[in-house]
């Protein structure tokens, strides 16, 4: 048997019934698989399991003492495996996945910026998180950098990223931000073209970093409940109940299924909040006002039944650790089952009107192709992944209460172009629909919420949620006074904005904006 052989025998024998394998005595990731590796097999354990075809789906590191454990997690038909080594803070080198998975460029170098661990046959050496705001060989996840930072002085400007250029005759360059007109945060698009044709796009983010990962460190399960809610403001359901679900499989805490129910009403609220405003705004990007006044007046008013209902228009602080805050009545059931009917009447309306549009149809079809090797190349979940034929939905094929007792409908294209991505948009709002309606009309008694236990010592866990844009990946550990050690959040947004540099090449410059807001990416779930 070769040196790896034993690996694709574990890989395939992997089945329903969960294993964790623990470093010490503090690991309880389930319900991933866990494999503990040798540094020296870090690099040829990514290669098997790309072999095996296992998705990649994340890295993030945890400094202890004077170690660095690093994980790494991958996908496998709703079956997830966490790949763990340690490495010393005095010679923290491990190899790259990034020859095996694309998907680890970013995140890897995100690594590489706050936790200083070097990854050998990486082929993109340039910072990422970094920027100017701490100096080379200061990293900020480790104990000795102060939450506050070590420089009075502001940062300097970041003008000497060394984008890539491609040289010949009539190429230019285009630069675009970071600075946009109207509200939306930061970010760099540096665009190569001849004419109008892109031939290469390049995006440089962070510029809004917030220091999430170390703040969240000495916070108590609320107070990291609350932070985890402002990774992404359009996300905040999914984020926070990933983190709460990783808190409380650490906690080994079971929550009561009535408070399962409410999080997944909250959840599916969401998913139809932002799918409205994104099919509006889609329509806007190529003149077609009309749809976007439409949805936009259908969003503005299911926010406002969120906040008749929830108390919050986008839903904030309603999960809690151990449950939800507040409990959905008879009276808030009469509210929410008359605006579920009329929403579905509208959407019964226009979605015929956008789909026989025919200079919408112009401008839609076959404009930001993402093909299906691309996007399985970069990970790619939610909407984006599921037009390019990515046919995988955390709620179903991983199965977490309460969609593990449901049936969850999850659409599926092949045509991976920005028609289909509405098409993606528009099936999961009627799916949502009839998701909640069922779990209001069966919405379990009992309580909506469990006491959390007085201390979590040294425990360890994983959320995954199946957030609007995507999978959400949570990791919490807890030190041995039941405060949060460790938090680290993974946004889908970190798979689909590599998407989006893909599906814009060889577009014009002009369709930049409506490919834009089809992939719909957010600076803020990644710039942590």
């Amino acid at each position: 048997m070769s040196r790896f052989d034993w690996l694709s025998e574990y890989l395939a024998r992997l089945e329903d019934e969960y294993v964790v394998v623990r470093h010490g005595d503090a690991a309880r990731l389930a319900p991933a698989h866990c494999l503990i590796l040798d540094v020296e097999d870090w690099g040829n354990a990514a290669r098997v399991a790309a072999d095996s075809g296992y998705r990649w789906a994340g890295v993030w590191g945890d400094p202890v003492a004077d170690q660095v454990v690093v994980h790494a997690g991958l996908v496998h038909e709703g079956d997830y495996l966490v790949l763990i080594t340690e490495v010393p803070l005095s010679h923290p080198v491990l190899a790259s996945h990034m020859p095996h998975f694309p998907a680890a460029n970013r995140l890897e170098r995100h690594l590489q910026d706050m936790l200083g661990i070097g990854f050998l046959d990486h082929p993109d050496e340039r910072r990422w998180t970094r920027h100017r705001a701490w100096p080379e060989g200061v990293y900020p996840l480790r104990h000795d950098f102060p939450v506050c930072g070590d420089s009075p002085k502001r940062a300097p400007a970041d003008a000497d990223y060394p984008f890539a250029r491609i040289l010949g005759s009539g190429v230019y360059e285009i630069p675009v931000g970071p600075v946009h007109a109207g509200i939306i945060e930061p970010g760099h698009f540096r665009f190569q073209a001849v004419g109008e044709t892109v031939l290469c796009l390049e995006e440089r983010l962070g510029y809004a970093h917030k220091g999430i990962e170390k703040i969240a460190v000495g916070r108590d399960p609320v107070g990291l409940a609350r932070l985890a809610g402002r990774v992404s403001g359009d996300s905040t359901v999914a984020h926070t109940w990933a983190a709460c679900m990783a808190m409380e499989r650490g906690a080994g805490l079971d929550i009561p299924p009535r408070a399962l129910a409410i999080r997944a009403i909250l959840a599916e609220r969401e998913r139809i909040a932002n799918h409205l405003g994104d099919i509006g705004a889609i329509c806007n990007d190529v003149g077609f006002t009309f749809a976007q006044m439409q949805f936009s007046r259908l969003r503005e008013g299911w926010l406002r039944g969120n906040q008749s209902v929830f108390g919050h228009r986008l839903l904030m602080d309603f999960i809690v650790p151990g449950g939800v805050c507040r409990n959905l009545t008879y009276q808030c059931k009469k509210i929410l089952q008359p605006q579920h009917e009329a929403l579905s009447r509208e959407m019964g309306d226009l979605l015929p009107i956008v789909d026989d549009h025919s200079s919408l149809e112009d401008r839609l079809v076959d404009t930001g192709y993402l093909s299906n090797g691309e996007a399985q190349q970069l990970g790619v979940t939610g909407y984006v992944g599921k037009a390019s034929g990515q046919d995988y939905d955390v709620r179903r094929d991983h199965g977490y209460a309460p969609y593990d007792r449901l049936e969850v409908p999850s659409p599926c294209l092949t045509e991976g172009d920005v028609a289909a991505r509405i098409r993606v948009r528009a099936e999961e709002i009627r799916h949502s629909l009839k998701l909640m309606e069922h779990l209001m009309r069966r919405l379990p008694p009992g309580p909506i919420s469990v006491a959390w236990p007085e201390v979590i010592s040294n425990q360890e866990g994983i959320g995954l949620v199946e957030g609007w844009r995507g999978e959400i990946l949570s990791f919490v550990r807890f030190d041995e006074y039941g405060h949060v050690a460790r938090f680290f959040p993974r946004d889908p947004s970190w798979f689909t904005w590599p998407a989006l540099e893909r599906l814009i090449d060889g577009n014009i410059v002009p369709d930049f904006p409506v490919c834009n807001k089809s992939v719909n990416a957010s600076y803020s779930g990644h710039d942590l």
